[in-house]
């Protein structure tokens, strides 16, 4: 008893547990507290800069198409088919839009008054017939689509399927039909002088980057649906 007695007089300290503040140690347990966050918005900021750079050079070729897309199919413009109710006869097997009928038989009128005899040559052209042109032409001459395209449209981008475009030639120098030598006839001269006087404009000129020089084909401008006609498909996507 006697010794259980002198051991209780003995204070035995408790142990304890001493952490010491190092301030390495603290910034690491941040660091791996905060450590998936941060990987996280590392790797959403390198996917994005990942993609912008493999989508930049799609975007500025994406801008330059829209900047020059403008409809055209091998340079022609698109034009929608006249209704056949619009269409008159002004010779045999050439229509032309009822709007321009008048204009176009009074600007002959006048030509012949001054002796020069305008020769009509082709007016209103259907898709399908546009279609058998371009592509049996094509053909027959072994021209490819961008070659015959110089020189005829593809079909739904012709301006004679509006109705509103004719052909004219020289009644007294035929073997100038469909002919650059056109522009050097007393009709085209004649033309050039008064065309516009009917509301009559030379289609493809010689400065016209995508169609070759055409001095017989004309259209016609004289009238709302014309002027829509044409204003649309320059406008057109």
């Amino acid at each position: 008893m006697e010794l259980n007695k002198d051991i209780n007089q003995f204070d035995i300290p408790l142990a304890k547990r001493i952490y010491l503040k190092n301030p390495n140690s603290i910034l690491l347990k941040k660091l791996l507290i905060f450590s998936p966050f941060l990987i996280f918005i590392f790797s959403i900021a390198t996917l994005r800069l990942i993609r912008n750079i493999e989508l930049d050079p799609l975007n500025r070729l994406k801008f330059q198409v829209e900047r020059n897309h403008d409809g055209r199919i091998l340079g022609h413009l698109p034009y929608s088919e006249i209704p056949k109710e619009k269409l008159v006869l002004i010779e045999p097997n050439i229509e032309v839009h009822i709007d321009m009928r008048d204009s176009l038989l009074k600007m002959r009128e006048e030509a012949k008054n001054d002796g020069i005899y305008l020769v009509f040559l082709s007016g209103y052209r259907s898709i399908n017939l546009q279609k058998d042109i371009f592509y049996s032409l094509k053909s027959i001459r072994n021209q490819e689509a961008a070659e015959r395209a110089r020189v005829s449209a593809p079909p739904g981008y012709s301006e004679h399927s509006t109705g509103f475009a004719i052909d004219i030639g020289d009644a007294t120098q035929r073997e100038t039909d469909f002919e650059t030598d056109f522009e050097n006839t007393d009709a085209f001269r004649w033309l050039t002088k008064n065309a516009a006087k009917f509301h009559f404009k030379l289609s493809f000129n010689k400065d016209n980057k995508y169609i070759d020089y055409e001095p017989w084909h004309w259209r016609y401008e004289g009238s709302i649906e014309a002027l829509k006609v044409f204003e649309s498909s320059k406008r057109k996507l």
